[in-house]
């Protein structure tokens, strides 16, 4: 899950904080399948604590996911010092 980078097809962006929440674009290209993205977001709400924030499909077949997880207390103590 690196910034950037490149997940079983998936193309990972950098983590945005905004209030208490973390989102992460996941843009999804059009041969990917809907069971092979369910299996991908699932392992990534599973084992990362994301949940599914929003999901935009494309014309060409592509999806761009945003997923998003409330930020730790010990995360937010440690951006206000």
């Amino acid at each position: 899950m690196n910034a950037g980078g490149s997940e079983g097809g998936a193309l990972v962006g950098a983590p945005v904080v905004e209030g208490d929440w973390e989102y992460q674009p996941v843009r999804l290209p059009p041969d990917v399948t809907r069971i092979s993205a369910t299996v991908q977001l699932g392992i990534r709400a599973e084992f990362g604590g994301w949940e599914l924030a929003r999901t935009l499909l494309y014309a060409d077949g592509s999806r761009k996911v945003w997923l998003r997880r409330r930020l730790s207390r010990s995360l937010v103590a440690g951006l206000a010092t």
